[in-house]
């Protein structure tokens, strides 16, 4: 009962920052627009990212407390990979479209209308401030990771606010493009990191070069295994870990022995799923020409 209250109050608490963000994002382009803003509209993209982020792990949530099927084996994880890579996609080209925007700016930069970007600041700063301070409360890695984002909008609004104040006093026009593109620069470095990353995932590359070589010593460390291969390392969703495994044994009829020493060496690992095979130094491997 605990347990499911836990789920629920985490469900909410992810689908209430989801609205309160996705309806700021649309008043942030309208307002971006209305205030001939560029930082606004970089902002709003940032914002866009991280309300598709949010409505992605809320989706997520709730479809990965559904139990594996027929069709979905592994169950529903790895969907989280291709929201990350819809996400990435998009942000990509909203960012493009805002540097094409406020690169233009730099050389002929144009006044915003400051009283404007002042309110859009305070109302930024607020809502993401709320957004944060509600998902303080979230235990989960989704709420955890989700929230250092949302304290990242904060930051990103105050920079907004300072400069349309400094726009308020001093005829610096140029604040605001070069805003934007700090901004739409900063976005970019963590999207191109963040596809490619994502991609390989998606690709099933190995999730961490140093678990497989840690993987492969514990199984060789084994007492009764002389060899291994056709070993498989990949990712559900860049947490939950797949592997699978071709193991040669010594004593080919130890094998139930083998197989809990094999268990205990893996324990560390913390492994999603485990298929372990294991066959006689004289046997022949069915799959011996794959890899």
């Amino acid at each position: 009962m605990g347990q499911h209250h836990h789920h629920d109050a985490s469900s909410q608490r992810l689908g209430l920052v989801f609205f309160l963000n996705l309806g700021f994002t649309v008043v942030e382009f309208i307002g971006g627009l209305l205030t001939n803003s560029t930082a606004i509209l970089a902002d709003a993209v940032h914002d866009l990212g991280d309300s598709l982020s949010i409505g992605s792990a809320w989706v997520l949530h709730r479809l990965g407390r559904r139990d594996a099927s027929d069709a979905f084996t592994y169950g529903f994880r790895r969907l989280s990979l291709f929201g990350a890579l819809v996400n990435g996609l998009v942000l990509l080209a909203g960012s493009v479209w805002v540097l094409r925007e406020a690169i233009p700016r730099l050389f002929d930069p144009v006044m915003p209308v400051t009283e404007g970007m002042l309110l859009l600041a305070l109302l930024g700063v607020t809502v993401n401030g709320y957004a944060a301070w509600r998902l303080t409360a979230g235990k989960t890695l989704n709420e955890r990771m989700l929230n250092w984002h949302l304290l990242e909008d904060v930051l990103g609004w105050l920079a907004v606010l300072v400069a349309a104040i400094i726009m308020q006093f001093v005829d610096w026009p140029i604040l605001d493009p070069l805003l934007s593109v700090g901004f739409t620069l900063f976005i970019l470095v963590n999207v191109v990191r963040n596809l490619w990353q994502t991609a390989r995932l998606f690709f099933q590359a190995v999730p961490d070069a140093e678990l497989r070589t840690g993987v492969e010593r514990a199984l060789l460390s084994v007492d009764g295994v002389s060899s291994l291969h056709h070993l498989h390392l990949w990712s559900l969703d860049g947490e939950h870990h797949v592997l699978t495994a071709h193991v040669v044994a010594r004593d080919p009829l130890d094998h139930a022995r083998l197989k809990a020493r094999i268990a205990d060496a893996l324990a560390t690992f913390e492994l999603a799923h485990t298929t372990i095979e294991v066959e006689s130094e004289a046997e022949y491997c069915r799959d011996a020409g794959l890899r």
